[in-house]
């Protein structure tokens, strides 16, 4: 705490704070405040709730974005009165208390500048989650089980809404696929780093001579559509077919024809929906997700046809973009921003924000070289 220069670490924290303000275009944000309490404050605003929820949760994720910037600026200049009169004082526990306060501030204002990098086109999105089972077989079933739950304890820590929209259980143990929707803005564009192939060690607990294996599972993220985007979808492009929902062991837990599985026949996309009760929610829910697969499908075909026009031939993040070892050793690593924790535990249990903003971070870098050359 001695070696602490607090005056050279305030003012850091000040310049890091002002250059996140200028990001963040405050006046704009207030105004987008105003504009979302005035329309909260119609009086028909709960005729349609679907409406109405976006609208609040936007309007409360925005007031809470101000109360983070404010808040900050706050802390920034108590910390320099309590160091003040610390130091004044020789006050051995202000000093302490400054130093831990300091350590926090820091924290606080790298999960803000996080969020300012979130500026893609559809990064304010709520977002789709799909996790498949890959190579593996009943491991590998299990192994996106723990995915799924992994990222339902994150959304839980951070206060996010989710609903799970299907889950096809494999036979012995785990899912073959789940999909559900994480309700939160800037969902897509926080939780998209995760996208990609996901592989498993460990000694296996379905191999009766305890033999070590490796397991694979894939991750999609999707932006959910919203009434605004234009996808267009012809009925003679979608084969719809109905079947049974099942449960866990193939117990069924529904005695209709209820799921529904749509399928884009040019591009030979595939959604299916089980989890609603009547056929007709779950073609509303399947129709949803299909059109935000095409939407993403759509922009990144622009996006390489863009890149093909400049001449740009470098690959994307390749198939396995994170390892979770459990064996011989204990190790979370991913291997696009090299990026490592040995507590697994606490990683399946959701603490994977670290592993986020380091995605975001090497995502931005990746953005930035790329329009520099």
């Amino acid at each position: 705490m001695a070696n602490i220069d607090f005056s050279a670490e305030i003012r850091a924290l000040r310049a890091t704070y002002e250059s996140i303000e200028r990001v963040t275009d405050v006046e704009a944000l207030k105004e987008d405040i105003a504009e979302l309490s005035e329309r909260a404050g119609e009086p028909n605003l709960w005729d349609d709730p679907a409406a109405a929820q976006k609208i609040t949760s936007r309007l409360s994720h925005r007031q809470s974005e101000l109360e983070r910037l404010t808040s900050l600026e706050a802390r920034i200049d108590d910390l320099e009165v309590l160091v003040e009169l610390g130091q004044d004082e020789d006050d051995a526990d202000s000093m302490g208390e400054a130093a831990a306060e300091l350590e926090s501030i820091k924290k606080a204002l790298k999960d803000l500048e996080v969020v300012t990098l979130l500026s893609g086109e559809y990064d304010e999105r709520e977002a789709v989650v799909s996790i498949r089972a890959g190579a593996g077989g009943v491991d590998a079933a299990d192994f996106a089980e723990m995915l799924m739950r992994m990222y339902l304890r994150w959304a839980e820590r951070h206060g996010y809404p989710t609903t799970v929209m299907d889950t096809s259980y494999a036979e012995e143990a785990g899912l073959k696929s789940a999909t559900f929707e994480v309700k939160a803005p800037y969902a897509f564009g926080t939780l998209s780093v995760e996208a990609g192939t996901h592989r498993l060690v460990r000694i296996s607990p379905f191999d009766n001579q305890g033999r070590r294996q490796t397991s694979f599972a894939a991750v999609e993220v999707i932006p959910l559509i919203e009434q605004t985007d234009s996808i267009e979808i012809p009925d003679n492009e979608i084969r719809v077919d109905v079947f049974r929902s099942s449960g866990p062991g193939g117990q069924s837990v529904n005695t209709t024809d209820s799921a529904v599985r749509l399928t884009h026949i040019p591009t030979g996309t595939v959604v299916s929906m089980q989890n609603e009760k009547s056929q007709l929610q779950n073609r509303a829910a399947a129709m949803r997700v299909l059109q935000s697969r095409l939407l993403l499908l759509k922009k990144e075909q622009e996006d390489a046809e863009k890149k093909a026009l400049a001449g740009d031939v470098k690959a994307s993040w390749g198939d396995q973009m994170r390892s979770y070892v459990l064996n011989p050793y204990q190790m979370v690593k991913d291997l696009r921003t090299e990026h490592e924790v040995g507590n697994t535990s606490a990683v399946f249990d959701g603490e994977i924000d670290d592993f986020i903003d380091a995605g975001i971070r090497w995502r931005t870098d990746n953005r930035n070289a790329d329009n520099n050359s």
